[in-house]
């Protein structure tokens, strides 16, 4: 059964820091290897130059693994960052970013995505990253 945006938009909730709902994200989409979230726009992210801070990118693609994980798992359960490499390609000032988090590889203990930042204003790619999750229950 593939898990709804609500289901996702819950594990959000229940599952991350107040400091990781602070960042706003809201899942915009799903299905059984990807799920995509908002980043909506806020000056407290930015950064001096008014670009979106690179950390709010990180944790937003961070937390974006999680929701496919748990999409291609069907259900939450503890995972944990064991590696995350960004490379950012452009800044983003004054609009959302779309996060699309793509599990490349899904095995009983690790987990292994690729995401991709699109400034939501220009439809350029902002960022890249990848990620490697152990998933420990």
């Amino acid at each position: 059964m593939t898990m709804t945006t609500a289901e996702a938009d819950k594990i959000l909730a229940d599952s991350f820091a107040p400091w990781v709902l602070e960042l706003g994200l809201t899942v915009e989409g799903l299905d059984s290897h990807r799920a995509i979230l908002r980043l909506p726009w806020s000056d407290r992210l930015a950064r001096e130059g008014g670009a979106l801070s690179g950390q709010a990118l990180m944790a937003a693609a961070d937390t974006a693994t999680v929701i496919a994980v748990s999409a291609a798992r069907g259900a939450y359960g503890p995972m944990t960052t064991v590696q995350q490499s960004t490379s950012f390609q452009r800044a983003v000032s004054g609009s959302d970013v779309l996060i699309e988090a793509v599990v490349t590889k899904l095995g009983r203990r690790m987990a292994f995505a690729d995401i991709t930042m699109t400034d939501g204003g220009t439809g350029e790619i902002a960022a890249r990253a990848s990620t490697v999750y152990a998933i420990v229950g």
